[in-house]
C-alpha cells in the first residue's frame, strides 16, 4: 500500500520531535542513581551527604528556610520514605522521577543529577507542593 506523500510529510516531523525528546538508559540510569543515592542519605543518618546531592539553590534555600544550615532544613522538610521507583520522565537536563511515596525533580548541572526538589506531592491543575525546593 502506497501512502501518499502528504501524510508522510506531515509525520516526519513529529516522529523525528518525538525521537528527540526521548532519553537514553544510560540518562534515565543516572537520573535513579541519584535520586535513590539522594533518598538514601536523607532519610538515614547523613543529611550532609545528602544536601550535597542537592542543586545548589535547594541547599541554599534550606540554608535560609528554616536555616541555619542544610542539613537542619533537610530534618525539619521531614521528607516522606520515598518507595521504589515508579517512573523516570528525563527531558534534556530535566527530570522527574516519581517513587511510590514522593516525587523528585532532579536537573543535570556540569558535576551531574542534582535533586533540585523532593518531597513533592501532585495538585489537580496546579504545580505540585515540594517540601524542599529551591528558588
Amino acid at each position: 500500500m502506497r501512502r501518499p506523500p502528504a501524510l508522510l510529510a506531515l509525520l516526519a516531523p513529529l516522529a523525528a520531535a518525538l525521537t528527540g525528546c526521548s532519553a537514553s538508559d544510560a540518562e534515565r540510569t543516572a537520573v535513579t542513581t541519584a535520586a535513590l543515592r539522594f533518598a538514601g542519605h536523607a532519610g538515614g543518618a547523613r543529611p550532609a551527604a545528602a544536601c550535597g546531592l542537592l542543586a545548589p539553590a535547594t541547599r541554599e534555600a534550606l540554608a535560609r528556610d528554616p536555616g541555619p544550615s542544610c542539613e537542619t532544613g533537610l530534618s525539619h522538610a521531614a521528607l516522606p520514605a520515598p518507595g521504589r521507583i515508579r517512573a523516570t520522565d528525563v527531558y534534556g537536563h530535566q527530570a522527574r522521577v516519581v517513587l511510590e511515596h514522593d516525587t523528585y525533580f532532579v536537573t543535570r548541572f556540569p558535576d551531574g543529577w542534582k535533586v533540585r526538589a523532593a518531597g513533592c506531592t501532585p495538585r489537580p491543575e496546579r504545580p505540585y507542593d515540594c517540601r524542599v525546593k529551591g528558588d
